[in-house]
């Protein structure tokens, strides 16, 4: 981004029920799932302080700053970094600055993803619109997940829980995963244990971000939101909305395949 990046800060944040969001100095927005259930200590207010940034000092502080977080391992502040990530990715893209991919907007990126009926498929995370597709696709598809409760009867069949997922993901010729394994920091293992070869996706408004680094450890297909409203996705944000609230109308959904 240049010299701009060092001037950059934090103008508003939110962090909503479903979703996490920031607004940026230069008016550009980013959004990122909320690890509600991930957040240690989260019984009390003296208990969880420290686990989140200070509410009264975070309306200025410097994007960089943000960043640093992304290593520690405190969910609502990694959330909240990532959110500002994407808000740079935007900001890059809006000053012409990305690599040889195209990004197509108004675009689902389940819609590109390749999984033909004789493929094997892995969805990390319960992905709705994946899991829709895979039940009228057929075929042998798995879905590995934390919470089981997030799965539908006709999905429950074909539930992995996720401490014995390895071997099903090694095994996947597509492998869908949720952007959501940014925030729980179990994306790099996830990717480690693919196939060679194999067709990945990494998608949902959290992975709305530059795609380079994906793209080198094998991810085809990287699938998030570009914020077109920033303050009204706030509000929506703050009032318990989740991504059926601002899909298409507050944020774009764009797509990016590796070239």
């Amino acid at each position: 981004m240049g010299e701009g990046f060092h001037t950059l800060t934090i103008e508003r944040l939110v962090i909503g029920v479903f979703f996490t969001g920031v607004k940026l100095s230069n008016g550009q927005g980013g959004v990122c799932y909320t690890p509600i259930k991930s957040i240690p200590d989260a019984v009390c207010c003296p208990t969880s302080a420290g686990r989140t940034f200070d509410p009264v000092k975070i309306g200025g502080m410097k994007a960089g700053d943000i960043l640093a977080r992304l290593a520690p391992h405190e969910p609502i502040k990694t959330a909240v970094a990532i959110a500002t990530l994407n808000a740079l990715s935007a900001s890059c893209w809006a000053k012409g600055q990305k690599g040889a991919y195209e990004i197509k907007e108004n675009v689902d990126a389940q819609d590109v993803v390749r999984m033909p009926k004789e493929s094997t498929v892995v969805v990390v995370g319960a992905l709705v619109p994946t899991l829709r597709a895979l039940k009228i696709r057929g075929g042998t598809w798995w879905v590995v997940e934390e919470d089981p409760r997030t799965l539908k009867r006709a999905e429950i069949d074909h539930f992995v829980p996720t401490a014995q997922s390895a071997d099903v993901i090694s095994k996947a010729d597509t492998l869908i995963i949720t952007g959501a394994t940014l925030v729980t920091k179990t994306l790099e293992s996830i990717l480690h244990a693919a196939k060679p070869n194999a067709e990945i996706a990494v998608m949902g408004p959290t992975a709305g971000l530059l795609p380079e680094p994906l793209f080198k450890r094998g991810v085809r297909v990287v699938g998030g939101v570009r914020v077109k409203n920033p303050d009204k996705l706030l509000d929506v944000l703050a009032a318990g909305g989740s991504g059926y609230h601002f899909f298409d109308t507050l944020a774009d959904r764009i797509v990016i395949e590796r070239p």
